[in-house]
């Protein structure tokens, strides 16, 4: 994002205290998953990679994740 200050002969459109809100919200659950990902990056610089044993294969991931979009998503007649 850039820096640099807004100039004065440009007036900034005011959101809806609704929408600003959300926009809220949403920076907070972007900040929560950036520190989420800072601490594993954090623990793996610390610790070392985990043993495989350890790990979940990427396939079970994406089985689950695909398996919670689909509940999310209103049933197709």
């Amino acid at each position: 994002m850039s820096e640099q200050p807004v100039p004065a002969d440009h007036a900034r459109q005011q959101l809806e205290p609704a929408a600003a809100d959300g926009l809220r919200a949403y920076a907070a659950r972007t900040r929560e998953n950036a520190d989420q990902l800072a601490a594993v990056l954090e623990d793996i610089a610390t610790n070392g990679l985990p043993s495989v044993e350890d790990c979940t294969p990427w396939e079970e991931l994406r089985e689950t994740h695909l398996a919670r979009l689909t509940a999310q998503r209103p049933a197709v007649a």
